[in-house]
């Protein structure tokens, strides 16, 4: 069934001679390149609270949904039935194991988590956040990359992790010294998970002498995605002991730190990532660039928005 519905909607799509598909890669790929920054920015420059919130939800999502998905080491649509094509560059991204669906457990708890954090004071955005998560989980099915029960399932997943993140934020809320003992409870887990997905068993199906799935490659996500979820703690525990910045605000001053901040990020992604890779090889290189990620994200541009508010505001006394 869940086959048959991907080849009705590739059908569609060479009906409307993938007039849809560019529109559909883009939202996907949007999920796991620059979304993660909305929150950011949010954490950066307008309230820390509002924008910790999906973040914490985003690393704790994708660390379990990275162990599931290297537990439950499901095909691939086109490796089960060959009828199913993938739309476009679709399947260039589409790397791991099918279920559940990585790009949708990466949106879903920031979606999420800002229309969780907004919508006391803005509902049509919460609602309009809602809406984008459930197209982008959509596309993850018109390109023919995943199929419905794994859209579903990371949509769960992203729904119990926010829930549960929500329970974590108000009991740190009432007692912040204990946020220490579940940040090291998280860190764990996620060192825990490491060791489970390098050392357990995978199946090893060859078809005419050939494997059919590497598993090696199969856990390269899995090992940037667990190291978002190890080295949040750290980070988030460094910021909150040492740091403890400010938002820069909503002025033309946080206008400029966030760009500079994105531009960063951006460099990070192109040049550091690549480099990562070749020396590290594609697990720990992977790793590393998460690593780095994470601490630059919540720590390393965090010390600089320090830094330069305190540069302005002896500046600012001065005159």
């Amino acid at each position: 069934m869940d086959i048959e519905y991907l080849l009705l909607l590739q059908r569609f799509r060479e009906a409307i001679n993938d007039f849809l598909t560019p529109f559909m890669e883009w939202i996907s790929l949007f999920a796991v390149t620059y979304l993660a920054l909305v929150p950011v920015i949010v954490y950066w420059i307008y309230d820390r609270k509002k924008g910790l919130f999906p973040l914490a939800s985003y690393f704790l999502c994708v660390g379990v949904n990275a162990a599931i998905k290297l537990t439950a080491c499901v095909y691939r649509p086109w490796i089960k039935d060959a009828r199913v094509v993938p739309a476009g560059d679709a399947i260039t991204t589409a790397t791991g194991y099918s279920f559940p669906s990585g790009h949708t457990a990466t949106a879903g708890p920031i979606y999420l988590g800002l229309a969780k954090v907004f919508y006391p004071v803005r509902k049509w955005l919460a609602y309009v956040l809602v809406i984008v998560l459930l197209i982008t989980g959509f596309s993850r099915n018109y390109l023919g990359v995943h199929t419905p029960q794994d859209v579903v399932f990371a949509m769960l997943e992203a729904m119990v992790t926010v829930y549960a993140m929500d329970r974590i934020f108000r009991y740190v809320e009432k007692d912040p010294k204990k946020e220490n003992i579940l940040l090291l409870f998280e860190f764990l887990f996620a060192v825990a998970g490491l060791v489970y997905i390098t050392y357990k068993p995978y199946p090893m199906q060859y078809v005419n002498g050939e494997l059919l799935v590497d598993p090696r490659k199969m856990m390269n996500d899995g090992y940037g995605d667990l190291a978002m979820m190890m080295m949040y703690p750290i980070a988030r525990f460094i910021e909150k002991q040492w740091i403890r910045f400010k938002p820069v605000g909503l002025n033309w001053k946080g206008l400029v730190t966030a760009v500079i901040g994105a531009a960063i990020f951006w460099m990070l992604g192109t040049y550091l990532k690549p480099y990562l890779i070749a020396q590290l090889g594609t697990h720990w290189g992977k790793f590393a660039m998460s690593a780095v990620e994470v601490f630059f994200l919540i720590t390393i541009y965090p010390l600089f928005i320090r830094l330069f508010h305190h540069l302005s505001e002896k500046q600012q006394q001065s005159q």
